[in-house]
C-alpha cells in the first residue's frame, strides 16, 4: 500500500512541476492570491483580502490589476509578413497604420477556429501577435507550418510579462506614471516604444473586461517592479489586484467570447457571431472555402438571462419545450448586473430577443430569456 501511495504523490508533484509560473507568481502569493492551475500556469483565481465579487466591482467602478503574462506573443517579420497574415488569418491587415491593433481568427481548413488573437502593426513587414495562453505552442506551430516566402515567425512568449490595468479610473492611474505621448489616443492602438515610470514597455489600449484601460507588455524581469508601481499609483483610486475569477465574470458581462467555450476547432467564426473579423472579400485565407460551402450558419450565439431560479454553466442543453435546440457555452452569476446570464449556441429560429427558453441544469429546467449582447456596456 505504501508504495502505491508514494507513487500517487510523485504523480501529483510531477503535475505541479509541469505547471509554469508567471514572473508575478511570488507577488500573488505575497498578496494572498489563491493559486490554481490555468492553461498550464499557476495563477490567482482570487485574493484573500477581496474575493471575486469585490474584484469584479472594483473594475466596474474604480480599477483592477490583472496578471496576463500567461498569454503568448509571436513576432512576424519579413518581406512576405503581410501576405502570410492575409493567408493564415481571417481579417484584413492591408490598411493598418503603425501602432494599430486588429482582432482576428485563425481558422483550419474546415473553417473551425484554431484560435482568436490580436495582431499589432509595429511597422512595414513587422507585426506583433498576441495569442491565447492555452494555445501558445499550437498557434506558433500552425503559423510555422503554413508560412511561405520571406517571413520569420518567432515565439517570444517567455520574454514578455503582460499586465492589464482596467476600469473607469485606469487612465487616471497610468497618467500618474507616464506622459501623454506614451498613451495611445484610440482604442485598439498601441505605443511600442513607451516608458512607464522609467520601465520600457508597449502600452496598448485594449482589454478583456468591457471597461476602459490599458495592457502593458514588458520585459519579464521588470514585471514585479511594474506591478508594485501600478498598485502604489492607484491606491487612492481604489486599485486592487484581481484574479481569474473576476476576469471571467467581467468578460461574461461584456459578452466577450472565450476560446474553448464560444469557439473551437469545430465552430466557425460566423456561427459564433464574429463576422466583423472575417473578411470574405479577401482573395483567400485558410478556411474560407469551407465557410462559404457551409452557407448561412445553422447555429447562432445568443445571450441568455436567467429568469427562473438557478445559475447556468457551460455544456448544458438549451430547450424549446422538450426539444433540444442548442447548448450553453458559458454561464455565471454577474456581480454588477446582479443576475445570472449565459451565452449559448442555438438554432437561429429561436434567437430573437425576448424568446422564452429553458436550460437543463442537472435534470432541472431553468427558465431563461434571449437578450441582446453584450449584457453590460460601459457608459462612454
Amino acid at each position: 500500500m505504501g508504495k502505491k501511495h508514494d507513487n500517487k504523490i510523485t504523480i501529483k508533484q510531477r503535475r505541479q512541476f509541469m505547471e509554469l509560473k508567471t514572473p508575478l507568481y511570488e507577488a500573488h502569493v505575497k498578496a494572498g492570491g489563491k493559486i490554481v492551475p490555468f492553461a498550464g500556469f499557476l495563477l490567482p483565481v482570487q485574493y484573500e483580502q477581496s474575493g471575486v465579487i469585490k474584484e469584479h466591482m472594483a473594475v466596474r467602478t474604480e480599477a483592477g490589476l490583472f496578471d496576463v503574462s500567461h498569454m503568448g506573443e509571436v513576432l512576424c517579420k519579413g518581406k512576405d509578413a503581410l501576405a502570410n497574415l492575409q493567408k493564415i488569418l481571417t481579417n484584413n491587415f492591408e490598411n493598418m497604420v503603425d501602432g494599430q491593433a486588429r482582432y482576428s481568427l485563425m481558422c483550419n481548413e474546415n473553417g473551425g477556429v484554431v484560435d482568436d488573437l490580436i495582431v499589432y502593426k509595429k511597422g512595414d513587414n513587422d507585426y506583433f501577435i498576441v495569442v491565447n495562453a492555452a494555445n501558445r505552442e499550437k498557434d506558433f506551430n500552425w503559423m510555422v507550418q503554413h508560412k511561405f516566402g520571406d517571413v520569420e515567425f518567432t515565439n517570444v512568449s517567455d520574454d514578455y510579462a503582460q499586465i492589464a490595468l482596467q476600469g473607469p479610473k485606469a487612465m487616471d492611474i497610468i497618467r500618474r506614471l507616464t506622459s501623454e505621448e506614451n498613451i495611445p489616443q484610440k482604442y485598439y492602438h498601441a505605443v511600442f516604444n513607451a516608458t512607464v515610470d522609467g520601465i520600457p514597455c508597449i502600452v496598448s489600449k485594449t482589454g478583456y473586461t468591457g471597461e476602459d484601460g490599458v495592457e502593458l507588455y514588458l520585459d519579464s524581469s521588470k514585471a514585479e517592479e511594474m506591478w508594485d508601481k501600478l498598485l502604489a499609483a492607484g491606491k487612492e483610486e481604489g486599485l486592487i489586484p484581481c484574479g481569474l475569477g473576476a476576469r471571467d465574470t467581467l468578460r461574461m458581462e461584456a459578452a466577450m467570447p472565450l476560446y474553448g467555450h464560444e469557439m473551437d476547432d469545430e465552430i466557425t467564426p460566423l456561427e459564433t457571431g464574429l463576422k466583423f473579423a472575417v473578411k470574405m472579400d479577401k482573395p483567400d485565407f485558410i478556411g474560407k472555402a469551407a465557410i462559404e460551402a457551409k452557407g448561412e450558419p445553422k447555429i447562432k450565439r445568443v445571450g441568455l438571462k436567467v429568469t427562473g431560479r438557478g445559475v447556468i454553466r457551460e455544456h448544458q442543453d438549451v430547450l424549446a419545450g422538450d426539444q433540444v435546440i442548442g447548448h450553453t457555452t458559458s454561464g455565471t452569476h454577474c456581480p454588477f448586473l446582479n443576475y445570472p446570464v449565459g451565452m449559448a449556441l442555438i438554432d437561429p429560429k429561436y434567437a430573437e430577443v425576448g424568446t422564452q427558453l429553458q436550460v437543463d441544469v442537472r435534470g432541472r429546467k431553468v427558465d431563461v430569456e434571449v437578450v441582446a449582447l453584450p449584457f453590460y456596456k460601459r457608459e462612454k
